[in-house]
C-alpha cells in the first residue's frame, strides 16, 4: 500500500484511536467495537481501511478474527517523516 493510503487512514480520529487500542495487543472487532459508541458496521469499515493501508493485519481463531499492528508500516512512514528533514548545510 502507498503512502497516500497509509497518510489517509490515519487522518480519521476513530482509526488513530483504533491503533492506540491495539497498541496493548491483538483485539477482536467485538473487543474494539465495546471502546466507541458506533454501530458494528462502522467498526468494520474503520477495520477494513486500516487493513486496506497494511496498518493492521489480523488472525483468525476459532469463530473470531483478532486484529493486530502492522508495526513495519509505522516504521516506514516514520523513515519517510524523518528524511523530510534533509541535510542540514
Amino acid at each position: 500500500m502507498g503512502m497516500n493510503e497509509t497518510l489517509k487512514a490515519i487522518s480519521d480520529p476513530v482509526r488513530r484511536d483504533i491503533l492506540n487500542l491495539l497498541k496493548s495487543g491483538k483485539k477482536s472487532a467485538g473487543e474494539i467495537g465495546e471502546q466507541f459508541q458506533l454501530t458494528g458496521a462502522t467498526v468494520s469499515y474503520h477495520l477494513s481501511k486500516l487493513k486496506a493501508a497494511d496498518l493492521i493485519a489480523e488472525e483468525k481463531y476459532k469463530n473470531y478474527i483478532y486484529y493486530y499492528l502492522n508495526t513495519s508500516v509505522f516504521e516506514e512512514v516514520i523513515t519517510w517523516i524523518y528524511t523530510l528533514g534533509g541535510k542540514k548545510e
